[in-house]
């Protein structure tokens, strides 16, 4: 799996309302493509699985890059999270990719989804606890039946691996996990490493222009100072922390710009006092959980701390 790689989880109410006009996404693929991405990572919930296998196929024509030079993840959502769903959801997915098989396929979060739940507009009942064992089952059928080369998961803890460890035929090959300067995740990357599980960090710049981020790590002074230091921008400096840590970072911009500075970040280190100082930021996570994840009435996870399993 490249440790760069580029994100489609593009604002699927911006999608459907046409503001980020598919189009506009594809020229980005290319783009991307041009400047020397390998991995493009995207969900059912993204809305943007049509858009990147039209990007594809024509990359494929145009002679850009070829199916074996590329990474292409995708994840299964909270409202196929059931056994018998698992196996109809990927092939879905894969039609709408235009692919035959995807090279990873994840569950998206630990938990389930009651059927015709709309996402954001979830409600506290929404959310209900995964058959995490039947789920996983049918992940490691979708690896026998061809259909991807590897499977994995996304914003787990490391107790809910070991979970599926202590079951699992094939195990999770990747986590993909909020991890950026500001939201280190030392504990779980360095569990990852002990079992031979890759770490994916979405959101490796903090998530600045989403409802549920916020420019802490952009606008961090240490960040700031290491990035004049290098004549490097917040940014560059972030993700090249985050590829030094041994994860891929998926970053995400549909401005040619910022997609070509974001790549430019394997021609220079951080050294260790950069390390060192980066160390010692104060972290913080996003509210994407808070948000809509916890139900402190009824749901399978009351609080922050119970849907992380107090690894926080």
């Amino acid at each position: 799996m490249p440790v760069m790689g580029f994100g489609l989880a593009a604002d699927n109410v911006m999608i459907t309302k046409g503001s980020t006009p598919l189009e506009h996404v594809k020229a980005s693929v290319l783009a991307a493509i041009q400047v020397g991405y390998r991995a493009f990572d995207t969900a059912s919930l993204y809305l943007t699985e049509g858009v990147l296998g039209e990007s594809l196929k024509e990359a494929f024509e145009m002679g850009l890059v070829s199916r074996q030079e590329v990474f292409i993840s995708s994840k299964l959502w909270g409202t196929d999270c059931y056994p018998q769903d698992v196996i109809p959801a990927l092939r879905k997915s894969l039609e709408a990719l235009k692919l035959e098989y995807l090279d990873s396929y994840l569950i998206h979060w630990p938990f389930a989804l009651k059927k015709g739940t709309m996402y954001p507009f979830l409600t506290p009942d929404d959310v209900v606890a995964i058959d995490i064992e039947g789920v996983w089952r049918a992940m490691e059928s979708c690896v026998e039946l061809g259909l991807t080369r590897a499977i994995g998961v996304a914003n787990f803890s490391i107790y809910k691996i070991s979970n599926i460890l202590a079951f699992a035929k094939i195990p999770p090959a990747v986590n993909q996990v909020e991890m950026h300067p500001v939201w280190q995740k030392k504990k779980l990357r360095e569990y990852c490493k002990s079992v031979n599980i890759h770490v994916c960090a979405w959101s490796p710049l903090g998530g600045p222009g989403n409802s549920w981020g916020s420019n802490s790590t952009l606008d961090n002074p240490v960040v700031k100072e290491i990035a004049a230091k290098h004549a490097k921008t917040p940014a560059q400096v972030a993700l090249r922390w985050g590829i030094e840590k041994g994860v891929t970072v998926i970053t995400r911009s549909f401005n040619p710009v910022r997609i070509s500075k974001n790549f430019q970040v394997f021609d220079w280190k951080l050294d260790e006092e950069d390390h060192q100082k980066i160390n010692s930021i104060t972290q913080e996570s996003t509210d994407l959980v808070r948000n809509f994840f916890v139900n402190p009435i009824n749901g399978p996870f009351k609080t922050v701390e119970e849907f992380w399993d107090d690894e926080l």
